[in-house]
This record gives structure tokens, sequence and C-alpha cells, in this order.
């Protein structure tokens, strides 16, 4: 499908003359910060100079006393606590994270992930009953629990007591817990909203320790979790979490934990970690187990202090995306046949669907099909779903309009998941078309590409990408700035690449033929006639550096091409 090619806004041309002269940059740069709202000295050099002194006080937040305290007469009366989460990634990291750091403070200490076959997401009555069984008192509930009101009332019924650390939009009403820490809560001063569910779970941990003396410096070692939590659950690299994923990633290319060695060797990650390299390389393994056997296996991988049995549970969970990545091709594809033309929405569903890659495959859908996709499957007598959104449509308010006919839902703006009885999934769908195609704008309904500036191919060097580079790390609403040029031409060596013939490689370059760039698409061989006929063609891309036989080399990654239409 065609994307939308949209041009950012101008930015104030005083604003950025001024910055030009502060930093001594050239127009180009200070128009991209500028774009970003890095508009003076200080903000460029809070930006470029990520500190820990940046951070927040975690006392900002709600309920933080409460919770230190809490944790601090479990320990002095020698309470059991359990730390619970979610099976996602975002979950598992923080249950190895809070469980790791009580370790080096209390004994009595375990972890539980539920099974997300038996018991589906967040709090279950059965990790309750478990609690309950073993003599804990005390449970540390992470990235889950925002409205899990019954389930909380029913624990403590059993004399067991909940802290909530948690990071999505609460109800209208929340637990009965004894501290509730989630900045999203109308009634939370804290001054960043956007932290995932581990980082709402660290700023516990960094809370006890300020309170405790405990330096900061030995809660560094935590911060590689962190860092993969904010990466796999797409939250912005802005504030706070630039901050986190900065040092994170310091901490994960310099001295990762033993499990998150094991993973990056056998994801066969050479170079150093990106936020990109942790989205489609760690971060899916770490979710394969939970997808495909079940995710205390990966929190046994994160919490392992012995590299050799570290480097075996790698490996069978590398086994385990192995089998996602064919489950999930293989319902694509036949979900694909299910898809309804002239709809605003999708919705499809098979009974015998594999519940651990249902997201993935709504992921998949939009691909092929750009619009707001729920993908159903059966699960002990309900039907479970996942939901996944297009830039700019808020699908968590789509399905909550639809909340007669669900029995339990929650998540973000852009992903969701929601259990609906069998009988109502028609009624369901139906509605939930009515929503979305009567609140989806037409500009939502194709991808988007947002660019930053049109530039000259003569204006891309080595300095360029230099600067460039000290943007990072990258992500949500700090994406690497995308270019366009146009009025372009290939210097005639482009050809199709790839043992499918799926990419395409030439080298750009303009009609003076000035400078000529390598750059590849990946994927993109449906676009090679318009270059293979040597006329013009605009292009946008994103700058880079490419290393190949240990040379490196300037490289346009080319998002889009479109024939030249002056």
């Amino acid at each position: 499908m065609d994307s939308r090619w949209t041009l950012k806004p101008s930015p104030d041309p005083s604003k950025i003359q001024s910055l030009q002269e502060d930093l001594g940059v050239n127009k180009l740069i200070a128009s991209i910060l500028v774009q970003k709202g890095i508009d003076t000295f200080q903000k460029a050099k809070r930006f470029f100079r990520p500190s820990l002194e940046d951070l927040y006080d975690p006392f900002l937040m709600k309920d933080m006393a409460k919770a230190v305290h809490r944790i601090e007469k479990a320990i002095e009366q020698k309470e059991k606590i359990l730390v619970y989460g979610d099976y996602d990634v975002d979950g598992t990291t923080s249950v190895a994270m809070m469980y790791s750091f009580l370790s080096t403070i209390h004994h009595q200490r375990s972890f539980y992930i539920p099974d997300r076959y038996d018991e589906g997401y967040g709090i279950s009555y059965k990790g309750i009953d478990f609690a309950s069984r073993e003599g804990f008192s005390l449970i540390i509930c992470l990235d889950c629990g925002i409205k899990a009101i019954e389930k909380v009332s029913y624990a403590k019924d059993k004399g067991i007591d909940f802290i909530i650390c948690d990071h999505h939009r609460p109800g209208t009403s929340v637990p009965n817990a004894v501290a509730i820490l989630d900045p999203k809560q109308t009634d939370c001063e804290y001054p960043y909203k956007e932290l995932s569910g581990c980082g709402v779970g660290f700023k516990l941990i960094q809370a006890y320790a300020q309170k405790n003396e405990i330096s900061f410096d030995s809660l560094m070692p935590y911060l590689d979790l962190l860092a993969i939590s904010i990466a796999a659950d797409i939250v912005p690299i802005t504030d706070e979490n630039r901050v986190l994923a900065f040092y994170g990633l310091k901490q994960l290319n310099k001295n990762p934990r033993v499990g998150v060695k094991a993973l990056i060797d056998v994801s066969n990650r050479k170079n150093e970690l990106t936020i990109s390299d942790l989205v489609f390389g760690i971060a899916p393994r770490i979710n394969a187990a939970g997808r495909i056997h079940h995710a205390k296996k990966a929190v046994e991988l994160l919490v392992e202090n012995d590299q050799k049995k570290a480097n075996e549970i790698a490996k069978s969970i590398n086994e385990y995306n192995i089998n996602r990545k064919t489950l999930d091709e293989a319902i694509t594809k036949e979900a694909l046949t299910m898809v309804k033309k002239n709809h605003k929405s999708t919705v499809v569903f098979h009974k015998k669907w594999h519940k651990g890659v249902i997201g993935i495959v709504a992921s998949r859908l939009i691909e092929h099909h750009y619009r707001p996709t729920i993908v159903f499957t059966e699960s002990n007598g309900m039907l479970t779903g996942s939901a996944r959104s297009v830039s700019g449509f808020d699908i968590y308010n789509a399905i909550e309009s639809c909340s007669d006919f669900i029995v339990q839902f929650g998540g973000h703006k852009y992903a969701a998941g929601l259990s609906i009885k069998k009988e109502q999934l028609s009624a369901f769908s139906k509605k939930f078309e009515e929503i979305v195609s009567t609140t989806i704008l037409d500009e939502q309904c194709a991808p988007e590409i947002l660019i930053d500036a049109k530039i000259e191919v003569n204006e891309i060097d080595k300095k360029l990408v230099r600067i460039l580079n000290q943007m990072e790390p990258f992500g949500p609403q700090n994406n690497r700035p995308v270019f366009c040029s146009n009025n372009i031409i290939d210097n005639g060596y482009g050809r199709l690449i790839g043992s499918d013939k799926s990419h395409i490689k030439l080298g750009i370059t303009d009609h003076n033929k000035s400078n000529v760039i390598d750059a590849i698409g990946f994927r993109m061989a449906h676009k090679y006639h318009i270059i293979e006929r040597g006329d013009s063609f605009d292009v946008c891309y994103v700058v880079e550096e490419n290393e190949w036989n240990g040379a490196v080399n300037l490289q346009l990654r080319i998002k889009d091409i479109k024939a030249n239409e002056e």
C-alpha cells in the first residue's frame, strides 16, 4: 500500500537561528532539534548529555511512601514477599529486576508469573491462592493490577497485601491495595507519565534505596532490564525514559547481566546494541518463552548468575522463538483470507489459533490492511483477543465504547487485550466496526511517513551522521530523523538483492552526480520499476552507517520511493 509523506511544519526561524548560534550547528540540525522541542542551550545540553541527576524524585509518585514503608515492615517482620508480574517482556523484566533487588535485602522472597493459557492476563485467583498456600503476606505486582479490584479484595480477605506498580490506564475506581504506583492516575502528580511497568518498579527500588541510604550506583546493574522493557513496550524515548534508556544501553553494552549476555549471544548481536536491536532481537526471544512455553522461563534466565546455565536456558528460549515465527506466519496466512474488504476495521477469529501469537498476527495484518485490528482465539470457554492500532487512532477508547459486549479488557492507545463471550463475537464486531468507521480520520487509513526535512544529496556527509548519532537512543517521539530528496536518479548500478530478490540496492545521486551515496530498500522490490527506467524519482530515507568487512560507510536506508511528478 502507498504511504503518505508528511513534511513536518518548519519551526520558528528565530528559534532556529538562536539555537544555531548557541550550539554552533548548521541550520538543518538546529531545525531538527527545534522540531523536537529542543530550542534552548539548556534543553540541548540535557538532550545530548542525559544525566542521572535529571531523574525525578520517586517520592513525587502517589503512594510511594506507603509502598516503601510496607516493604520495610515486611523485611523487619520477616514476611514472605511474592513478586508478581505479567508474562510479556515488560512484566518479566519487571519481575526479574524486583526479585534481584529484593534478593540483596531479604531472603524470604519468590516470584510468580501467570500462565498465559491457564490464567490469562494480570492478577489471577490461582496466583493469589498460591500465595496464600505458601504463606506470602505481601505481593508486589508489576505491569498489571490497576483494574484487579475483585482480585485484590479476594487477596485481602486471605490476609495478603498488595503493592501495585502499573502504568496502564486506571478505570473509574482502583483496587484496595496498600499502595498503588501508577503515574497515569489522575490524582498522581508525578511529572512524567510515560514510564514502562518496569520503570514504575524501578522508581520503587530507587525510593527504597533513597530512604535506606543505599547508593544509586548499586542500582545501575538493573538498568539493562529497564532498557529492554522501554524498548519492548514502545514507550516514548523522552524525558526520564530517555535518561533510563541511555544508561540502560550503556549497562547492556558494557556489563550486561549473565542472562542478558546469553540472549545477546544466541541472537548473534555482534555490534553495540541499540533500541532497535532490543526491539527486534532481544525482546521477541524473551516474549517467546511466555508465548510458546511459560514466561517464568524468561525470569529464570534473567535472574540466573551461572553463565553455563544461562546459555542453556537462552538456547531453549531461542528454539521457542523459532517455533513462534513458524506459528505466526501460518496463522497470518490463514487470517488474511478472512479479512473483509471495504471495512475500516479488522476482526478475525479461529478457535484453534495459538493464543501466544495472536498479538503478532494482529500487527502482521496491519502491514497488509492498514486498519485497527483485533485477532481472537478461544481460551477456557471465552474468546481472547489481541488488538493493535494504526498511527493516531486510540484503539483503547474504541474497545471501551464496546464495553457492553466485553468481559474484561485493558491496554494502551495502540495495543490492548480483551475477553468476550463466544456468542457476543458478531455483535462486538459490528459495534467495533461502527465505532471505528465513525471516528477514524481519513488520514489515519494509510501509513504515514513523517519527514523532518527536505534536503539535497550533497548535504549528506559524515559530519551529519556523527551529529545524528548523538541523538540516540532513538525510539517513539525521538525517532531517527527522516529526510526526503526530490529529482534523484540511480547511478546505474541499481539492482535487486537478497536470496528472494526482495530488496533494492542502488547508488543515489542528483543530476549533477556531485555525490553518490549507497542506499538500500528492504522489502521494496515492488518499487524497483520506478528506478529501473532511469527516470528521476523522489525518495525518503534515514541516514546511517553501514559496517561491512571492517569498513564503515555512509548508507541511506530507504523508507519509500515515488516517481518524480515534476
